[in-house]
């Protein structure tokens, strides 16, 4: 067994959203004010909250996430910028009460010991910047449509925020903000995050699915699940720190996390 040194310096935490940061996924709760707020048709709320449901109860995998940048960009496609933002005042309270407090905990702790802390999510930016600011974080990082006279064309207006375009964005965050990475923190329950765990010095796999489990384990990560009706973090890792530090709030400079390799 090998010891971590955690230093100091600029850094942030970055949280993925979905099954994340909140139970659940942030697309039924999208989906369903854009339905009762006529910028869907029926037939496109049904069938997109079968996916959010699906999503839900399994996460995401190579069939689930399929053409998911051509539905995010489908769904704006035609709306106007003020009418989808308008949607805020009935989503970002509903997804407040989505937060798990685990996670919120982990915020708190990651901005008392002065690091900035993100959403990062497919999501659009305009959904995903709203939250972070009511949550208190530092910003949001989420998907850009291009907007032509107000309206979504359809089209990026920079990274799709998903696999490796979480990454891209990152980075140029980083970049702009004079982040270092590998002093950085990294949150996800998906294998779609991978190249954002990877991407930064200190990944932590929370609630994962199996493939994220099988690669943090075989990595030596920290694996966490958080419950849906508890403040309990379940220890699942060999570590001996590992997620009774998360749990604890060690996340000064100086602590030293014990991995097994």
């Amino acid at each position: 067994m090998s010891e971590r040194t955690f230093t100091t310096g600029p850094s942030a935490a970055f949280f993925d959203l979905d099954r994340t940061l909140i139970s659940g996924s942030s697309a039924f709760v999208l989906g369903i004010a854009a339905w009762r707020g006529k910028l869907v048709p029926t037939h496109q709320f049904v069938r997109d909250a079968c996916s959010a449901l699906q999503f839900a109860m399994a996460g995401a995998d190579d069939t689930t996430s399929h053409g998911v940048r051509d539905r995010i960009l489908g769904a704006v496609s035609g709306v106007r910028v003020d009418d989808l933002v308008a949607l805020n005042a009935d989503i970002v309270p509903k997804l407040m009460e989505r937060v798990r407090p685990e996670s919120m905990r982990l915020i708190e702790q990651h901005r008392d010991a002065g690091r900035a802390t993100y959403i990062v999510s497919a999501s659009p930016i305009e959904l995903v910047e709203p939250l972070a600011k009511a949550l208190g974080m530092t910003a949001g990082i989420g998907t850009r449509s291009r907007i032509v006279d107000g309206i979504y064309t359809g089209d990026l207006d920079g990274p799709f925020c998903y696999g490796p375009g979480k990454v891209e964005a990152i980075q140029q965050l980083a970049e702009v903000e004079g982040l270092e990475l590998d002093r950085c923190w990294g949150y996800s329950d998906s294998a779609s995050d991978l190249p954002m765990l990877q991407a930064v010095g200190h990944p932590v796999a929370v609630n994962p699915d199996a493939k994220l489990e099988r690669f943090a384990t075989e990595h030596g990560w920290p694996v966490v699940e958080f419950r849906k009706r508890s403040k309990a973090v379940i220890r699942r890792t060999t570590q001996a720190v590992g997620a009774v530090g998360l749990a604890a709030g060690g996340f000064a400079g100086g602590l030293k996390w014990a991995r097994t390799h």
